[in-house]
């Protein structure tokens, strides 16, 4: 008892330091151990400014790429779970009405662990901001089936948000719904999060200062943690999506615009922790999470699983004492989840780290300690 008192007063210590030193305003984190939460806690500031507000518990933050792993692969998992797509299914024959050129011979797979040839990103907000708000991601999904291939794929791996945006279609096309429409439907409802949403703007950012936005239903404006001093949209981003490209396409697209609490990041991660143990059955079959959790090793030195990261070698989010096959992902604001099925450890860690600026990047270095820092405290050093 007396090793993890010291332990977790350290772990305390670690991030109170890191606010304190500006690596991140304020964080929230949750340590789960076997499905017992043994940590739950929050520090430093959600905004400091235009004026300083404390941290708590249940703020609200923008995920960011979280949006990928808990959103999108989620839907593309549940269509894989029934069987109504197929994961090595050529886009061609998923998306049979439309015109792909190139990309119709991308399966799922390929999109999924980031290595379908695919550059990484585009400033498409610059030209989307030319049209209506409902032309928007169909102009989008043309321009990526124009982009040139940045390699050949299954040759080379590319982390890629445009990969992200074209599951995002598949997902229309499949279901008949909007990707919120489908996730709240199929998943945060059932798991009875009230706090886990994307919150799209009613005009997709006509006004880029003053975009019409919908009423804060799921909380009110200071609930949420702030982002960027945005020089584009020239205000502080509290509440709305912090992704360029995103917030164009009307608050929300598959790789960013989802928003949540830690403790719903957690209550999804150990819904998916449960299926891959097989001790519940209810939302997948558990072969199903185990396949999206599995290293695909389409590309030799990928450590890509299906719309998760695993832990590298060297230079892991993860730290070095998560085990090989953990899987995560993190978020360009500061955010990040971990699993480690087989010392079953859960981590989320959910910062604001881009307020006020996006070029503060010190929690590159910070995140692998944090990681460390808890396998220690719980004895699951190898």
């Amino acid at each position: 008892m007396v090793r993890e008192t010291k332990g977790r007063k350290r772990i305390r210590e670690l991030i109170a330091q890191a606010a304190s030193n500006g690596v991140f305003p304020g964080a929230v984190f949750i340590v789960a151990l076997k499905g017992r939460i043994v940590f739950h806690e929050a520090f430093g500031h959600r905004s400091i400014v235009p004026e300083k507000v404390p941290m708590n518990r249940d703020t609200v933050f923008d995920l960011a790429s979280l949006t990928k792993p808990l959103a999108t692969t989620l839907c593309i998992m549940k269509l894989v779970n029934e069987e109504k797509t197929l994961l090595d299914q050529y886009l061609a024959e998923t998306l049979p009405n439309a015109t792909l050129a190139d990309k119709g011979a991308l399966t799922l797979r390929l999109l999924l662990t980031h290595s379908a040839g695919l550059i990484d990103w585009r400033p498409f907000y610059e030209k989307l901001m030319d049209h209506p708000l409902e032309d928007r991601k169909k102009l989008l999904r043309e321009w990526i089936i124009e982009e040139p291939f940045a390699y050949e794929p299954g040759k080379g791996n590319l982390y890629s948000d445009l990969g992200f945006m074209l599951l995002e279609w598949v997902i229309e096309e499949k279901t008949g719904e909007t990707l919120p429409e489908f996730a709240e439907k199929y998943f945060y409802g059932p798991l009875g999060l009230k706090r886990t949403f994307f919150r799209g703007t009613s005009e997709g950012g006509n006004s880029r200062r003053n975009p019409p936005q919908p009423p804060f239903s799921k909380g009110g404006r200071e609930k949420f943690a702030a982002t960027e001093d945005c020089p584009w949209r020239e205000k502080v981003l509290q509440g709305e999506v912090h992704d360029d490209n995103a917030w164009a396409l009307g608050g929300y697209s598959a790789h960013a615009g989802l928003f949540g609490t830690a403790k719903e990041v957690y209550i999804v991660a150990n819904m998916l922790r449960e299926h891959y143990l097989g001790t519940r059955r209810d939302f997948f079959k558990p072969e199903t999470v185990r396949e999206f959790f599995r290293r695909q090793n389409i590309v030799e030195g990928s450590d890509w699983a299906l719309g998760w990261d695993t832990r590298a070698i060297e230079g892991s989010s993860a730290g070095k004492h998560f085990s090989r096959d953990s899987v995560g992902h993190t978020g360009f604001t500061g955010t990040s989840i971990w699993m480690d099925p087989e010392k079953d450890v859960i981590a989320v860690l959910l910062t604001n780290r881009v307020h006020p600026r996006r070029d503060n990047d010190s929690i590159k270095q910070f995140r692998p300690v944090f990681h460390d820092s808890v396998m220690e405290d719980l004895g699951l050093v190898d």
